[in-house]
């Protein structure tokens, strides 16, 4: 099957965020070629045609955990996002006993040799007790070595990222060892200070999970990571914008200060995504959603910290554009190409020959209205 797929707003990644008319031509669920100007044999597309999202933090949605003991809920958690605009998903999960943490690993493990997920997300044990979020307090442990060891053979290459407190025992030598193996460390859930943050980044570490959320705020005596994080170049920064986690203000300056080639945009979502208001499990913890906000729900019925989001890639683009003012162009390098060039996924985020053919259609607000995987077209979008 081939297809030839115009635009006189095409951002392919490569070059930047900037739109050009172009003409895609798709062969077996690639993309043979990218042809200047509008060729009349082509389907051409009235809105802007950009990188397929990579969404690299998410956790479930349509009512599963993508960690879940489940295949036919995983399967449709996994639709369910393709269908918001996220051609490339990483799993990730949320904090357990090692041994469940390794048991989860076995049953993604599949699902990412066989391309329905790309890679495998660890947020967790290795968090701090003081930045813990919505994770188990119970549960969180130091990467002793043997531990870490453990996750890279139960891995075999999928677990991709690993969410770490440097400041736990052995938190520099397990990021050391971690990055050594070829999996992206992110700071996060910490509590460190701007040194120990540095010393992190030295040792390999190259993401920082959801910037702002878990870790030390700005304060101009004391600056925390933050400032730090936002200006080195050695480090990808996770935004969640979904209108609750940070002020569109904060996004603004984040982006300014990084530049789009360095902030992934990425949804943190839970199984609650795309489910109504009720009650939900995260992990071993119980989380209310009440008018879309997930927030852990006490014993005596009060919430608590914020428990992920029920944001889709679709609507963080769409929230980018409309709410924080950034051109589409901008949104779509820091959706797709930014996190897919950060991770080494080098058969995604791009629009060019010999990748995969994963593309997003939106309009001018940023808005989803189509979504090609592997070169076909996927039914029910944003449904």
């Amino acid at each position: 099957m081939s297809a030839l797929i115009a635009s006189t707003r095409v951002v392919t990644g490569d070059t930047g965020p900037e739109a050009r008319p172009l003409t895609l031509l798709v062969e077996q669920g690639r993309i043979a070629e990218v042809r200047p100007g509008i060729d009349p044999r082509a389907e051409v597309v009235d809105a802007w045609v950009v990188p397929g999202f990579v969404d690299t933090h998410c956790h479930g949605g349509a009512g599963c955990d993508l960690a879940a003991d489940d295949p036919a809920g995983v399967s449709a958690s996994i639709d369910f996002h393709r269908r918001h605009g996220s051609t490339t998903l990483f799993a990730s999960t949320v904090t357990e006993p090692v041994d469940e943490v390794l048991t989860q690993i076995g049953r993604l493990r599949p699902l990412v040799e066989a391309g329905e997920l790309d890679g495998i997300h660890l947020e967790g044990p290795f968090l701090s007790e003081a930045k813990k979020g919505a994770h188990n307090a119970s549960l969180l442990v130091d990467p002793a070595d043997d531990i870490v060891e453990r996750i890279l053979q139960a891995s075999g290459g999928t677990v991709r990222m690993v969410t770490l407190a440097p400041e736990r025992g052995n938190g520099i030598q397990a990021t050391m060892a971690l990055s050594e193996a070829g999996v992206a460390v992110a700071f996060g859930h910490s509590d460190a200070d701007e040194v120990t943050t540095r010393a992190s980044v030295d040792a390999g570490a190259s993401v920082v999970t959801h910037l702002f959320n878990a870790m030390r705020p700005i304060h101009h005596r004391e600056p925390g990571p933050i400032p730090f994080l936002l200006s080195d170049d050695r480090v990808m920064v996770e935004l969640i914008c979904d209108g609750t986690h940070l002020h569109p203000d904060v996004i603004a300056m984040a982006v300014e200060a990084a530049g789009i080639h360095r902030v992934g945009l990425v949804t943190d979502a839970m199984s609650a995504t795309g489910q109504p208001d009720g009650d939900y499990r995260l992990g071993s913890l119980t989380v209310a959603v009440r008018d879309g906000v997930a927030k852990l729900l006490g014993d005596d019925g009060t919430l608590g910290a914020i428990a992920g989001s029920t944001l889709t890639m679709a609507g963080a683009v769409e929230y980018v554009v409309g709410t924080v003012g950034r051109e589409v162009g901008e949104a779509a390098i820091m959706a797709a190409t930014t996190p897919a060039r950060w991770h080494g996924l080098d058969e995604v985020g791009q629009l060019v020959a010999g990748r995969h053919a994963d593309l997003c259609v939106v309009d001018d607000s940023g808005a989803l209205l189509r979504v090609m995987r592997r070169g076909d077209w996927l039914e029910g979008v944003g449904a």
